[in-house]
C-alpha cells in the first residue's frame, strides 16, 4: 500500500468536509478518519445479497476520493463479493475469520431472501446466516442501498424469495449491533463515504426515525428542488421535457427524504429532476413496495 503524507489527508479531509456539509474546522478530524481507514486499523467486510450490485457501480464512481484510492489507499476492505479477486475457499475463509474476530464494520448491499434461504448462498451457506453472524460481532452494521435499506424491488409485494430489508432481517435474528441505513437506487458514494468516515471519527452521526444520516436525508427533494416554484405557481409540466414542476408526471419529491438537488451524480453532472426525470422516490420507505405505484405517472393532482 502506498504511503500518505499528512498534507495528503488533508487535502482529501477539505473534500470530504465539503461533500459533509461539515465546516473547515472538521479538516484535521476528517484527515486522521482517512489515515484509520488506510492504515487498516479500520476493517471493512462486504456482504452483497439480493442485489443488481448498482450500489457497488456507484461505489466505485466516488470522485473525492476515487475508487482507485478507495480500495488500493484507504479503504481497509477485507473481502467484497463483486469486487474481490479472492474466489472459494478463499473468501470464505476471509469471511468466517472476519465474523469470529469482530470488530468490523459490516455493509449489507442486498436485501435477505428470508422466505427462500437457498435463493442467495456464498459459498453453498445462505447469505442471511453470514450477515447473521458477520453483524452479532461487528461495531457498526452498514445498510446500503434501497435492497438492504428497505426491500427494494426483491423485496416488493408477492415477491418469491420472502426478500425483507437487512435490518428488518437481523431485528428478526435477535441482533442489535448499531446500524445505519443508506437509501437509494443507488446511494451516492458520497453518501457512504461520507458516513463510514463519521463513524470512524465522531462515532454514528445524527440520524431520522428510519436510521438514515441526517446530514444527507434530513429535507425533502421538494425542499431544494429547483422546480420548486414553479409548483408554489403551480406550473406544472404535462410531458416529459417540459418546463415546469413534475409533479403532475409523478414526481415524489414531496415525500421523499435525499439531497440529491444539491449533489450532482457521475462526477457532478446531472441529477434526475435536472435531466428532466421526476424522483421516483428510490431513497424512501415506499420505493417500489406497491405494484400498483408505477415508477412514472401522469394526471397527479396538487393537493
Amino acid at each position: 500500500m502506498t504511503k500518505f503524507t499528512r498534507r495528503e489527508f488533508l487535502e482529501l479531509g477539505s473534500k470530504m468536509a465539503v461533500a459533509m456539509g461539515l465546516a473547515s474546522s472538521a479538516i484535521p478530524d476528517i484527515a486522521d478518519a482517512m489515515e484509520s481507514l488506510a492504515t487498516g486499523q479500520v476493517k471493512v467486510l462486504w456482504l452483497q445479497a439480493q442485489s443488481c450490485s448498482g450500489c457497488t457501480i456507484s461505489f466505485i464512481d466516488s470522485e473525492a476520493p476515487g475508487a482507485g484510492e478507495l480500495f488500493t489507499r484507504y479503504i481497509s476492505l477485507l473481502f467484497h463479493h463483486t469486487l474481490s479477486t479472492t474466489q472459494g475457499e478463499g473468501c470464505m475463509e476471509i469471511i468466517h475469520k472476519t465474523s469470529e474476530e469482530g470488530g468490523h464494520i459490516l455493509v449489507v448491499e442486498g436485501s435477505i431472501p428470508e422466505g427462500m434461504p437457498e435463493a442467495c448462498v456464498i459459498g453453498h451457506e445462505p447469505v442471511g446466516d453470514l450477515v447473521v453472524k458477520a453483524a452479532q460481532s461487528a461495531t457498526h452494521v452498514i445498510h446500503l442501498g434501497a435492497c438492504a435499506a428497505f426491500g427494494g424491488i426483491p423485496g416488493s409485494d408477492n415477491n418469491p424469495t420472502g426478500a425483507v430489508s437487512s435490518p428488518r432481517y437481523l431485528k428478526n435474528k435477535g441482533v442489535n449491533t448499531p446500524s445505519i441505513v443508506i437509501p437509494g437506487c443507488p446511494p451516492h458514494p458520497d453518501w457512504f463515504v461520507g458516513t463510514l468516515v463519521h463513524l470512524v471519527k465522531y462515532g454514528l452521526p445524527p440520524l431520522d426515525d428510519r436510521d438514515r444520516p441526517l446530514m444527507f436525508f434530513g429535507k425533502t427533494i421538494h425542499h431544494n428542488c429547483p422546480r420548486f416554484y414553479d409548483y408554489e405557481r403551480s406550473t406544472f409540466a404535462k410531458k416529459f421535457g417540459d418546463p415546469g414542476c413534475l409533479f403532475e408526471l409523478g414526481c415524489l419529491g414531496v415525500v421523499t427524504y435525499s439531497d440529491c438537488t444539491t449533489r450532482y451524480r457521475n462526477g457532478g453532472i446531472n441529477n434526475c429532476i435536472k435531466s428532466g426525470g421526476p424522483c421516483i422516490g428510490c431513497s424512501s420507505e415506499f420505493f417500489a413496495k406497491d405494484p400498483a405505484l408505477p415508477f412514472y405517472r401522469k394526471g397527479e393532482k396538487k393537493a
